[in-house]
C-alpha cells in the first residue's frame, strides 16, 4: 500500500486528493502506462525494418512509408479525441476498449497479405490505440496527490520518450531475430494483460452519457480533415516538392477547409469536440509549445541518427539498433534522477539546463564527418537522453500540475497533439533542408571538381592508377564515378551538420525562453489555477 500526503497550499480548484493510494490504483495506472508505451513503441518499431515489410508484402518504395503514415495520421486525430469520449465513456470504458482495439489491430497487422490490408490495419491500430495515450497523462495527475508527482512525472515521461527512441533498436532485433510479423505480433499477450487490467481495476471516474447527444459530428469531421490532412502534408510535402504535387495540393486544401470548420465548431458547439480554453493557463500555454518543440527533437534525432548511419555508413537495421540503444540507456537512468530534482529545483531551471544539454549535444554533431561511428556519437547520444528527461518531467508538470480536473483530460489530449505536431513538422523541416541543402552542396562542390581543377584533375588521375592495377575494369569510369560518389556523400554530410546547426539555434533559444514562465509554485504542494 502506498501513501502520500498532500502538503499544504494545494489550490482550491482542485479538490483535495485521498492521502492514501490503493494499491489496486497503483496496478491499474502502471497497467495504463505499460499500454501507452506499447502505443508510442509502435509509431517507431517498424522504422527499422519497413525494408523487411516491403519485401513481405512486395509493396513499392512509393507504399511503404504508408505503413508509417497511416499510424500517424490516425493517431494524431484520436488523441485530442480522447478528451471528450473520456468523459462520455469513462477513462475504464475508453482504455479498455483502445487497449483491447489497439491488441486486436495488432494481430491483424501480422496477417496482412499486401500493402492495403497493412495500411487499414495501422491506421486502425494508431486511431485506437491513440486514446491510451492522454488517459495516461490525465490519470497521473487526477489520482496522484502533488506530492507523488517526483515518481509520477518522471515515469510517464519516461514512457513517451524512451518508446520512441527505443523504437528502431527493439523493431530491428524483433525482425532479425524472427520475422517482420513478430513487430506486431509481440502486442498480443501484453495486450490482452493490460486490456483486462483495465476492465477490472480502473475506478478514476464515471461515465457521462448524455454528452453523447451533444456530441459534435461536424467538429469530429473538421478536426480529423484538418489533422489527418496536415499529417500527410508534413509527411509527403519534403519527398514531393510541397504544393507541385496534386496529393499533397488537395489535402492542404482539405486541411484549410477542416481548420476552419473545426475552429468554428470549438467556439460555438454547446460541447466542443476539443476544449481549447486550457490554452488560457499560461503555464499550459507554453508547456505546450515546449512539448511540441521537444517532439522536434525527440522524433527528428530518432529519424536522423539512423538515416546518418545508413545513408552514410552502409549500417543495417540490426547494426543501427546497437549504435543507438546509448539515448534511451541514458534516459532511463536520468528519469529517476530528474524525479528528485523536479522536486527539489526550480523547474525552470531545470528546463534550461536540459534545452542547453540538447543544444551541445546537437551542435558536437555539426562537426560530423564519413567516419563517425559508436564512440563518436557516445557523448551526443548520451546529452540527447538526459538532456531529454531533464526537460520533459518539468514540462509534463507545469503544463498539467496547475489545471483543475475537470480540464484535465481534454488538456492532456491536446499537450500530447501538441508533441505529436512537433515531431510531424519537425520531421517535414528536417526532411526539406537534407533535400534542399544536399542540392545546394552538392552544385557548390561540383563546382571545385570540374576538368579545370587541377587538384580535381590530379585525385581522377591517381585514382584511375589505382583502378587499374587492383581491377583491371574500365578504370577511368570506375574513378568518375567514385569520384561523384565522394561528392555526393560530403554534400550529405554537409546536409546533416546544418539540421543540426538549425536544432541547436532552436533549443539554445529555447533554453532562454524557460525564464518567461511564472515560477511553478512549490512541486510538493500543487499549483494555482489557471490564469
Amino acid at each position: 500500500m502506498a501513501t502520500a500526503t498532500v502538503t499544504a497550499g494545494a489550490p482550491p480548484a482542485r479538490p483535495a486528493v485521498p492521502d492514501t493510494i490503493s494499491t489496486r490504483r497503483i496496478i491499474a495506472f502502471l497497467a495504463m502506462v505499460f499500454g501507452m508505451f506499447m502505443a508510442i513503441l509502435d509509431i517507431q518499431i517498424v522504422s527499422a525494418s519497413l525494408a523487411e515489410i516491403q519485401a513481405g508484402l512486395s509493396a513499392s518504395s512509393d507504399e511503404i512509408p504508408w505503413v508509417q503514415t497511416a499510424y500517424l495520421i490516425a493517431e494524431v486525430v484520436m488523441i485530442p479525441l480522447s478528451g471528450f469520449l473520456s468523459r462520455m465513456l469513462s477513462t475504464r470504458v475508453l482504455f479498455t476498449i483502445a487497449a483491447a482495439g489497439f491488441t486486436a489491430a495488432s494481430a491483424l497487422a501480422a496477417t496482412a497479405t499486401n500493402i492495403d490490408q497493412m495500411i487499414v490495419y495501422r491506421a486502425v491500430q494508431g486511431f485506437i490505440g491513440g486514446g491510451m495515450i492522454p488517459s495516461v497523462f490525465a490519470a497521473a495527475f487526477t489520482i496522484f496527490p502533488p506530492s507523488r508527482r517526483a515518481i509520477v512525472s518522471p515515469m510517464i515521461g519516461l514512457v513517451a520518450t524512451l518508446a520512441p527512441t527505443i523504437g528502431p533498436t527493439v523493431g530491428g532485433y524483433i525482425s532479425h531475430a524472427f520475422s517482420w510479423h513478430w513487430l506486431f505480433l509481440v502486442n498480443v499477450v501484453p495486450g490482452i494483460l493490460v486490456a483486462t487490467a483495465a476492465w477490472s481495476l480502473i475506478d478514476f471516474d464515471k461515465p457521462n452519457l448524455k454528452l453523447f447527444n451533444k456530441f459534435d459530428w461536424w467538429g469530429l469531421a473538421g478536426m480529423a480533415a484538418f489533422l489527418g490532412c496536415m499529417e500527410y502534408v508534413l509527411e509527403e510535402g519534403p519527398n514531393n516538392d510541397w504544393l507541385q504535387d496534386q496529393g499533397v495540393f488537395i489535402c492542404a486544401i482539405v486541411m484549410t477547409v477542416g481548420a476552419v470548420v473545426f475552429f468554428w465548431r470549438v467556439f460555438t458547439a454547446e460541447e466542443p469536440i476539443v476544449d481549447l480554453r486550457a490554452f488560457s493557463n499560461i503555464n499550459f500555454a507554453f508547456g505546450s509549445l515546449f512539448s511540441f518543440v521537444i517532439g522536434i527533437g525527440l522524433y527528428g534525432l530518432t529519424y536522423l541518427y539512423p538515416v546518418f548511419l545508413g545513408r552514410i555508413r552502409g549500417y543495417d537495421s540490426m547494426m543501427i539498433g546497437e549504435a543507438l540503444f546509448v539515448s534511451g540507456l541514458a534516459m532511463f537512468v536520468t528519469a529517476p534522477i530528474s524525479g528528485i530534482l523536479s522536486s527539489k529545483m526550480d523547474l525552470r531551471l531545470m528546463m534550461m539546463i536540459g534545452f542547453f544539454g540538447f543544444a551541445t549535444g546537437t551542435w558536437w554533431m555539426t562537426h560530423l564527418t564519413a567516419d563517425w561511428d559508436f564512440y563518436e556519437l557516445l557523448i551526443p547520444q548520451i546529452l540527447r537522453g538526459c538532456s531529454m528527461m531533464l526537460c520533459m518531467v518539468p514540462i509534463n508538470n507545469i503544463a498539467l500540475g496547475t489545471l483543475p480536473p475537470d480540464r484535465l483530460k481534454n488538456a492532456s489530449g491536446l499537450f500530447n497533439l501538441t508533441r505529436n505536431l512537433g515531431g510531424a513538422v519537425g520531421l517535414a523541416l528536417i526532411n526539406t533542408v537534407l533535400i534542399d541543402r544536399n542540392a545546394f552542396h552538392y552544385a557548390r562542390l561540383s563546382e571545385h571538381v570540374q576538368w579545370g581543377s587541377a587538384a580535381a584533375q590530379t585525385k581522377l588521375q591517381n585514382m584511375t592508377l589505382n583502378f587499374e592495377q587492383t581491377t583491371g575494369l574500365d578504370a577511368a569510369s570506375a574513378a568518375i564515378s567514385k569520384l561523384s560518389g565522394m561528392v555526393q556523400q560530403q554534400a550529405a554530410l554537409l546536409s546533416f551538420m546544418d539540421v543540426f546547426y538549425m536544432l541547436t539555434v532552436l533549443f539554445a533559444t529555447l533554453g532562454l525562453f524557460t525564464m518567461l514562465i511564472n515560477k511553478p509554485a512549490a512541486p510538493g504542494g500543487g499549483g494555482g489555477g489557471g490564469h
